[in-house]
């Protein structure tokens, strides 16, 4: 990897990192982008892995206030059973019909929420919650966004954006950590990708701090917006490459 790459690489993940401590998800949304021109496939899912079990971590660690595991608990159980579900229907479910699947749902949903802020809350139970975490798991497994699905639900409850953010980051995580298991058995962990991981660290660490200290500067009605724009972009993302 030259210089001029290196450096794309570096900024990336300082960029990425400003999101991801913004809004809680979505680094790999401004990452992949990037990555997918100058790494293979699996590095790029990989490194997002990898830096997205410390950014989770140390997210979730200062939102520590908020954290109410009983209620984390459906959604974690829920995910355990989707992802290797969702993967395992890789083999049976073209992606490229889910990803814009998906896609038009995020993008319908974001647009409907901005035109319209004031959406009647809803109330689920322990079944519901669990089935939400199992659908969450499955698209995580099928399209690689572990975030999408159990942030759109966060924001349809109503929550807070402390307590959202207190759901979703750990769902995220326990996802992450499951794609990380799989990843490492696939052989994806090479020397190589151990050294760009290394040289990212302190960028991912400068971005993350940044994107904490402007998090902390948003209310809740703020917060909403920024998380329904990267719903939309994501919706794009996964929509735009498979009709190019």
């Amino acid at each position: 990897m030259d210089g001029t790459v290196l450096a794309l690489f570096l900024a990336s993940i300082f960029f990425g990192g400003i999101v991801s401590g913004l809004a809680g998800f979505a680094m790999g949304l401004v990452v992949s982008g990037i990555w997918l021109h100058i790494l293979t496939p699996i590095q790029t899912a990989a490194l997002i892995v990898g830096y997205g079990l410390l950014v989770q971590s140390y997210s979730i660690w200062t939102l520590r206030h908020a954290l109410r595991w009983r209620t984390v608990a459906p959604f974690i159980l829920g995910g355990a059973l989707g992802v290797p579900l969702g993967t395992a229907l890789l083999s049976y479910i073209d992606p490229a019909y889910l990803r814009i699947g998906v896609g038009l749902l995020l993008i319908v949903y974001s647009i409907y929420s901005l035109a319209r802020p004031h959406l009647k809350r809803m109330h689920a139970g322990f079944a519901v919650e669990t089935g939400v975490g199992m659908i969450n798991g499955m698209m995580g497994g099928l399209t690689g966004l572990a975030g999408p699905f159990i942030t759109i639900w966060c924001q349809l409850r109503g929550w807070p954006k402390d307590e959202q953010r207190a759901i979703f980051q750990p769902v995220i995580l326990a996802t992450f950590v499951l794609s990380a298991v799989s990843l490492s058995v696939a052989g994806a962990v090479t020397a190589e990708l151990t050294r760009l991981y290394v040289y990212g660290l302190p960028f991912l660490a400068a971005g993350v701090w940044t994107g904490i200290k402007l998090y902390g500067h948003l209310d809740d009605a703020a917060f909403r917006k920024v998380v329904l724009v990267l719903l939309l972009i994501s919706g794009f993302v996964l929509v735009v490459p498979e009709l190019l």
